[in-house]
């Protein structure tokens, strides 16, 4: 994750949002098929007059449960599946509560709501407005459309620019941007309090180790922080994201988020003319005051309990390891190293990727930190 500091701002969390469970009821009925066609023909409602504007490739239900509630009421939890036409490789998954009625003698849907624990979509917000970019497809509720087209510009130069540092990458090359209308509605999207999001720009929600078919990645930026950034502010932080995206199936709990972070930050500041002194202000003074760090960052250094310099200094570590090996061992390896990492864990990387132990390694980082920021 990134927290917003000055225009450098980006946050970006490898979450997956799961669904809850619904509330108990009558016991479930074994027979699901006539629930299971009321909800087909949901979805072609959805599909052809709800979102007809949106550009869906596919949107099904699959029903899991059903519990009687009488003769002719029932509920039912389903599985939505759902991808956008020419973004998504794989689908995106939500848990669905189902209301139904039989009315002459068939089964109908009378309400489709988020399953309880579950995240509402997008669309549950209000009207929603879709711009495509070259690379980008941009979603907003709440939103002028005049700001989802620059959304979608920044993001359209994110794309490249990540292609160009991760060009060999498991990835669509394109990017999903929601633009909610509000800090709340973000942290609805996000199933959590809104309060934790406050001063983040952006979040990406996905599931590290994931195949093509994985569930698809969704950058969900929050308008609030976001608008206060300038413009480079605002390109740091998707191509941040998308670096995120575009390195999923290579991410995993083994990674380490000094890595995952730092390399996605790498990514953002490649390219730029951005000094480690000028974008690391935190870690350049406690370098120069001589409390240099003993440790690359650990993952609960990223931690959003930690005060705002803390983490601004975890996340400028990671970026300059990344930096230092990009130099020293070049792109390629570095590149490597990050998939090594996914598949084996950094400190395994680190020795069979760039001959190196991580003792070493802590230790030409910490005179790399003095020597770029001293």
């Amino acid at each position: 994750m990134r927290a917003v500091r000055r225009a450098a701002g980006a946050v970006l969390g490898l979450l997956l949002l799961v669904g809850g469970c619904t509330a108990p009821g009558p016991s479930p009925v074994p027979d699901t098929a006539a629930f299971q066609s009321a909800a087909d023909r949901r979805a072609a409602v959805v599909r052809e007059a709800e979102l007809a504007g949106v550009p869906l490739a596919e949107w099904s239900y699959r029903v899991t449960e059903v519990r009687r509630h009488g003769d002719d009421r029932a509920a039912a939890r389903a599985e939505l599946s759902y991808r956008f036409a020419g973004y998504d490789s794989g689908p995106v998954t939500g848990e669905r509560a189902l209301g139904l009625e039989r009315r002459d003698g068939r089964w109908h849907v009378t309400s489709d709501r988020p399953a309880g624990g579950a995240a509402p979509q997008l669309w549950e917000q209000g009207a929603v407005e879709v711009v495509r970019g070259r690379s980008s497809l941009v979603l907003g509720a709440g939103q002028d459309i005049a700001r989802l087209r620059a959304v979608a510009a920044a993001a359209d130069r994110a794309v490249p620019a990540v292609s160009d540092a991760w060009p060999d990458g498991l990835w669509a090359r394109r990017v999903v941007v929601l633009v909610p209308g509000s800090l709340e509605r973000m942290g609805a999207l996000m199933g959590e309090p809104a309060a934790g999001y406050k001063g983040i720009a952006a979040v990406t929600t996905g599931r590290v180790g994931g195949g093509p078919d994985a569930p698809a990645d969704r950058v969900i930026v929050n308008p609030e922080a976001y608008a206060g950034l300038g413009t480079f502010g605002k390109g740091f932080v998707l191509t941040h994201e998308t670096a995120h995206v575009a390195t999923r199936a290579h991410t995993s709990a083994a990674t380490g988020l000094w890595l995952s972070e730092g390399f996605a930050d790498w990514v953002a500041y490649r390219g730029t003319s951005r000094t480690p002194a000028r974008a690391a202000p935190e870690l350049r003074d406690a370098v120069r005051a001589g409390r240099t760090p003993a440790a690359l960052p650990t993952d609960g250094d990223f931690s959003f309990a930690s005060d705002a310099a803390a983490l601004a200094r975890a996340y400028a570590g990671g970026w300059l390891a990344c930096e230092l090996i990009a130099e020293r061992w070049g792109e390629a390896e570095l590149r490597a190293f990050y998939r090594a990492a996914g598949a084996r864990g950094w400190e395994r990387a680190l020795r069979e990727v760039l001959g190196v132990t991580p003792e070493a390694f802590t230790a030409r980082w910490r005179d790399y930190l003095r020597d770029r920021l001293g």
